[in-house]
């Protein structure tokens, strides 16, 4: 099993034409855990590019995951599956595919995670911290609910929403150590070199704190 306490740089990427040289290029900038997120094709149409994704991955030792469907995941060769609020259990994710896979579950209020807690997800996302269009109608929920978040957690807290180059380090300063990338590196016209950037940006700030133990 993946140890994701020293994973910071974790892609969302939905499906497009041009994965095959996509996703080694972010690989190559920095990217240390993937989740193929497609919201519009039915599941069955994701399995070739999530298979795609899966062997790209293992060569270069980065944990994949899909959304929301364990049975995707299992039989894609993905290693684990990311779940929301409304989607199935991390209880049924863990009878379909195993305690050593890995199961992410999506928080977006003290509340919830509270309850996420109780559970056994392997890491939490927290957020959106901001409006973002890859969340249509959600509130951002602040950067302060984020850290708490991961200030109350023994496993990590990734940070949705916004983040770039040019923020984390502010995350950082406020506690965050993980940290979730959709636009910055999918609309970017050079992904290699934006995942790159942004992996050096988080990678200094954590040089300026003493990092502990997520």
């Amino acid at each position: 099993m993946f140890d994701l306490s020293t994973r910071r740089l974790y892609l969302c990427v939905g499906l497009r034409d041009d994965l095959g040289a996509f996703l080694p290029a972010v690989l190559r900038g920095g990217v240390d855990i993937v989740q193929l997120r497609e919201k519009v094709v039915p599941t069955e149409g994701q399995l070739d590019a999530a298979r795609l994704m899966a062997s790209l991955c293992r060569d270069a030792g980065v944990p994949f995951l899909v959304n929301d469907s364990p049975e995707l995941a299992l039989t894609s060769g993905a290693d684990g599956v990311h779940v929301g609020q409304e989607d199935v259990s991390v209880a049924r994710c863990r009878e379909l595919l195993g305690a050593e896979s890995i199961v992410g579950l999506s928080t977006h209020s003290s509340e919830e995670f509270d309850r996420a807690l109780e559970g056994d997800a392997t890491y939490f996302s927290a957020g959106p911290i901001v409006p973002t269009p890859t969340k249509l109608g959600r509130s951002g929920t602040g950067v302060d609910y984020a850290a708490k978040s991961q200030a109350r957690s023994t496993r990590p807290v990734f940070v949705t929403g916004g983040v770039n180059a040019d923020n984390v380090d502010a995350l950082v300063e406020a506690g965050l150590r993980h940290f979730v990338v959709v636009r910055a590196l999918t609309e970017s016209n050079d992904p290699e070199g934006a995942a790159r950037a942004i992996r050096r940006a988080i990678d200094e700030a954590l040089l300026t704190v003493t990092v502990q133990p997520t």
